[in-house]
């Protein structure tokens, strides 16, 4: 159950600077910092609640690579980033190092 809470909480990570990019590009500017708000509180208490039972470093590299690699992908989707071959690499090597740390971690 506390690999779904570092999930979720890796998830409500990506909320946060989606909520506050849309902020500054739409004109609703405090629902998007609300949900952006919103965000960052239920992350933290799903990172809190999966670490638990795993151990912080590996919760909070996991949330963080998450977070991470999903905003990377919401930049490219919902705001025309750029793209390339080495930018998807890189997150592809986060991504490897999300799954080796559940792979190793024993919980």
């Amino acid at each position: 159950m506390h690999w779904i809470y570092i999930l979720i909480a890796g998830v409500f990570e990506i909320g946060w600077p989606l909520g506050m990019k849309l902020s500054q590009t739409t004109g609703n500017r405090i629902l998007w910092l609300s949900m952006a708000g919103i965000s960052m509180l239920l992350s933290g208490i799903f990172l809190w609640l999966a670490q638990k039972q795993i151990p912080i470093g590996t919760a909070y590299a996991v949330w963080t690579g998450i977070g991470a690699s999903g905003t990377f992908f919401a930049g490219i989707l919902f705001f025309g980033e750029s793209q390339s071959m080495a930018r998807y690499f890189f997150v592809g090597m986060i991504l490897m190092g999300v799954i080796g740390l559940k792979l190793a971690t024993k919980n």
